[in-house]
């Protein structure tokens, strides 16, 4: 029998790390050793008392039923302390907080409770591949704005056609940003509220590396702490990177009320809500002293100098990452993207094409800061020998 594939997924580009995953197993089956830092995944564990933490509420058989839609309310409750604590944000963590399984089982589902067919959605690129492809579930059309290194990788919002604005129905964003890592100033999220107010537009932004900085002057901002954002703006939160719980898929969305309810909306429709003993975890691990995350952020940094120092060796230039574990370099002078990624990867070392984000990533690629210094090391020994 021949079944055929709706229209939504046949125009679907591949997922670009399937991609990338694919094209690693085949230079792994020549006997070539990997180095991957394509994908941003931790590679260092989930800290124990969060482990614990699960292990004690999976015994108990009441966390065995259907948890609630919305999420535990004591979970709520716990990520509206963290955002208060963190942020300075004030949030009703029954009205405008929500707890997803991943920021990115959020982000997909946010625009089916607010996208109709032929709605337009303003995406800055180059950016997290997610929200194009939730928009197109949704029937929504995606209208992409470059951004650039000059305008430090985030939109100007100066120059987007006032009747583009006024029909955009949302904008999605990221910051800390995957993949250039960079950091949204104050002044520009006053900019966006100000311009969302003016021209009716619902801001989407996923915060999901707030936590993950290398310098206390330059911490990560949510735009929910930004006098006026409650009124437009929607923010993502997860664990998966500040407590190593990728795979744990655990998260949060707080802010205006209506956008909250409204992905509650699609949720309780579509899921049954995250394990109960994974939210008590998630629990102990926003209460405690994030002293276990500071650690993190020491060994970040120090892989971060490593990649900085090798690419400095090459005469490849780079962003400087404040926050977020990749880091953002250009390619050398006539090389694409792909040029670069399929050149370095017959050396064992995996790294993510600039153009895997959209167009305005074409001669850029990225590194994860997600191996050990001395894998970072043969990674830039390998990747010098093979540009020659």
């Amino acid at each position: 029998m021949g079944f055929e594939k709706a229209d939504r997924i046949k125009s679907l580009p591949p997922y670009l790390f399937a991609g990338i995953d694919k094209k690693k197993k085949e230079v792994a089956a020549r006997g070539i050793d990997i180095i991957s830092m394509g994908i941003g995944d931790p590679d260092q564990p989930t800290p124990d008392f969060i482990i614990e933490a699960l292990y004690k509420a999976a015994k108990d058989p009441k966390n065995h039923q259907y948890p609630d839609y919305d999420g535990m309310p004591e979970f709520r409750a716990a990520a509206a302390e963290f955002m208060k604590k963190r942020f300075g944000c004030d949030l009703d963590s029954d009205k405008e907080v929500i707890t997803l399984i991943g920021s990115k089982e959020g982000i997909a589902h946010f625009p089916l409770a607010f996208i109709n067919p032929g709605d337009t959605v303003i995406i800055p690129q180059p950016c997290y591949p997610v929200p194009a492809t939730a928009v197109a579930f949704a029937g929504g059309v995606v209208h992409k704005v470059p951004m650039s290194e000059e305008s430090g990788w985030m939109p100007v919002l100066k120059d987007i056609p006032d009747d583009l604005a006024d029909k955009a129905k949302a904008i999605f964003l990221n910051y800390p940003s995957n993949p250039t890592s960079a950091c949204a100033t104050r002044e520009f999220y006053e900019e966006l509220i100000a311009w969302a107010r003016k021209h009716n537009v619902i801001v989407v932004t996923d915060c999901a590396y707030s936590e993950i900085y290398f310098d206390e002057n330059d911490k990560p901002l949510s735009i929910l702490e930004i006098d006026g954002a409650m009124d437009v703006a929607i923010e993502f939160h997860s664990l998966s990177k500040t407590f190593n719980m990728t795979g744990w898929r655990i998260a949060w969305a707080a802010g205006n009320e209506t956008l909250v309810q409204g992905l509650g909306q699609v949720k309780t429709n579509t899921d049954s809500g995250a394990f109960n003993a994974i939210q008590l975890a998630g629990i102990e691990a926003l209460k405690s002293d994030f002293s276990t995350v500071e650690q993190m952020r020491k060994i970040y940094l120090e892989r971060r100098e490593a990649v900085l120092k090798g690419l400095d060796d090459m005469g490849i230039e780079y962003l400087l990452p404040k926050a977020g574990f990749f880091v953002w370099a250009k390619c050398p002078k006539g090389m694409s993207s792909a040029d670069f990624v399929a050149t370095v990867l017959e050396t064992g070392v995996v790294c993510t094409p600039g153009n895997g984000f959209g167009d305005a990533g074409e001669g850029y690629f990225r590194l994860a800061l997600t191996v050990p210094v001395a894998r970072i090391n043969e990674a830039m020994a390998r990747m010098k020998k093979a540009l020659g």
